[in-house]
């Protein structure tokens, strides 16, 4: 009998410690674990890009090099352009010449620099047309924005105009001069400096330096290649300036408030609970949206878009490198 009750009590105490056991074990397993999310550091980046259509003459940095704001990145030659700018250059010496002397001139000298006035106004309007052409088909592709557009139809339009303006100048001329010639021969060097400013204003294209302080991120094109209106010929990324990216599902939105801190895990540089600051909160679109299923009787939760910048700098911070943030439940 007693060895009979030490095996009965034996066996109490192992089922005892079999419960005790998995009672621990079920308190373990079905406590909530913590969520960790993950984003990545981000920059922004400035296309550098230009209206002077021409080649490549020279890039004066590499790739992965630091520039300063202001630093000439790169020199375009368009012979073509400059080819034009000299010629506009004589019609606005000539058509100052003309209002100076259209009262002592001959009437041979003047229908002669009426004529060079009317054929250098339709050059000019030949390239203003080829050029707004170029950059509406551009602009249909969403490549130049509309305000290149507007002004390369607004430089078309000037071209037009001044064309027509030689045109009766010239038929005037050939009629005979009026009293009114001086007047119009006054409009026509105004005209003439105003279309040579233009094409100035295209050859200050030709050097493109860079919009802020950064690093260079890539390099389309090399020396030598033509570029065209509005082409994206290098990417300067702004690397001073870096910031977190973190898609958020809806029903954990409540953990990021706009200005409230974060802590990040930052596994590349080896960085543990560095504070950001939460600066931006948008939803995505419907593509990014968590569908619920009936079985649960959930409801769709969105996706939000998070943006956080670190409090204080951190060096060797990099776009593309992972960050890590736990959420308790």
């Amino acid at each position: 009998m007693k060895s009979s009750n030490r095996i009965l009590f034996v066996l109490f105490i192992v089922i005892l410690l079999i419960i005790l056991t998995l009672s621990i074990l079920g308190i373990f397993l079905t406590k909530e674990k913590d969520i960790v999310l993950q984003g990545q550091i981000e920059a922004d980046e400035y296309n550098i890009s230009g209206l002077l259509p021409g080649r490549i003459e020279k890039i004066y940095v590499e790739k992965g090099e630091k520039v300063r704001k202001g630093d000439t990145l790169i020199h375009i030659v368009s012979k073509e352009v400059i080819a034009e700018y000299e010629a506009q250059k004589a019609l606005e010496n000539a058509a100052s010449l003309q209002s100076e002397k259209i009262d002592a001139g001959s009437r041979n000298q003047l229908i002669s620099i009426t004529k060079e006035l009317w054929e250098g106004a339709k050059s000019d309007l030949k390239l203003a047309k080829t050029t707004y052409n170029r950059i509406k088909i551009l602009h249909e592709d969403s490549i130049v924005s509309q305000q290149r557009k507007d002004e390369a139809e607004a430089i078309y339009k000037s071209a037009l105009a001044a064309e027509r303006a030689a045109y009766y100048q010239y038929q005037i001329a050939l009629e005979g001069a009026q009293e009114q010639d001086k007047a119009t021969a006054k409009a026509m060097a105004v005209a003439a400096q105003n279309n040579s400013e233009v094409v100035k204003a295209l050859l200050n294209d030709a050097r493109l330096t860079s919009p802020i302080s950064g690093e260079v991120a890539t390099i389309s094109l090399n020396e030598g290649e033509l570029t065209s209106i509005g082409t994206n010929i290098m990417t300067v990324l702004d690397i001073d300036n870096p910031y977190l990216v973190l898609n958020v599902r809806e029903d954990l939105l409540s953990n990021f408030k706009m200005g409230g801190t974060i802590l990040c895990n930052i596994p590349a540089i080896d960085l543990k609970d560095i504070p950001f600051i939460v600066n931006y909160i948008s939803p995505l679109g419907s593509f990014a949206t968590w569908k619920a299923t009936k079985e649960t009787g959930g409801y769709d939760l969105r996706t939000f878009e998070i943006q956080a910048v670190p409090m204080t700098k951190v060096y060797d911070l990099r776009p593309g490198m992972s960050v890590l943030i736990t959420i308790s439940n």
